[in-house]
């Protein structure tokens, strides 16, 4: 009678693990639908928000965190022309968040998912940038520079790596290193790259609007 018992215990503790991780997977799916079409800094602030929230509930996931990260900021990148002096809160959030996603990644075997999250790092240290490149520049432009590089290292087919080096060759002045044919070329190697990736799915696929963007000025 024990060992039935404890079977059964043991099943529906099996069936209690399998339903949350369904909500869970449901409630990301759900979400990560919301952020492919996601747009203004509202819409990022609304996701932001979510996500967040997503990972206060499921402490032992990386992915809750690295969207919440990638949403604040990207607020930064939207408010770099009309409201700089509102980008830091957004981006120390966004440092806190890739911070809490590193440590559930095993950064020695995992290195698809560490390339992503020197994404992230390298998009809230420009954001700062962003604030007042005169003020700012000197000492967010290297550690930028460096997370971009560090994300080449460890996944050189990442295709958002290959947008933010087409960004970065493409929004910096020709005297400093800045290259348009080179911008396009590694452009247009993350939108092939992009293509091939799925486009639902709970791993990060953003990156084609953005790459369209920048090659749609480069024509």
């Amino acid at each position: 009678m024990k060992r039935i018992f404890l079977l059964i215990t043991a099943i529906m503790l099996l069936c209690l693990t399998v339903h949350a991780q369904d909500v869970y997977t449901q409630q990301m799916q759900t979400a990560l639908a919301k952020l492919d079409n996601a747009k203004t800094v509202k819409d990022y602030q609304l996701l932001a928000e979510i996500f967040s929230r997503m990972a206060d509930a499921q402490k032992d996931k990386w992915l809750p965190y690295y969207y919440a990260a990638f949403c604040n900021a990207k607020i930064g990148w939207l408010k770099q022309n009309d409201d700089p002096d509102n980008i830091e809160p957004f981006a120390s959030k966004a440092a806190d968040e890739i911070k809490k996603a590193g440590t559930l990644i095993d950064t020695a075997k995992q290195k698809k998912e560490l390339s992503e999250l020197y994404c992230i790092h390298m998009m809230l240290n420009q954001a700062r940038v962003f604030i007042n490149p005169q003020t700012y520049g000197r000492q967010y432009g290297p550690a930028a520079f460096n997370y971009l590089q560090l994300a080449k290292q460890a996944d050189p087919d990442n295709p958002r790596m290959l947008y933010l080096l087409g960004w970065q060759k493409f929004a910096t002045p020709k005297m400093w290193g800045g290259d348009k044919a080179l911008a396009k070329q590694l452009l247009t190697n993350a939108k092939q790259k992009l293509a091939g990736e799925p486009s639902q799915g709970l791993d990060p696929h953003w990156g084609k609007m953005e790459v369209e963007e920048i090659l749609g000025q480069l024509k």
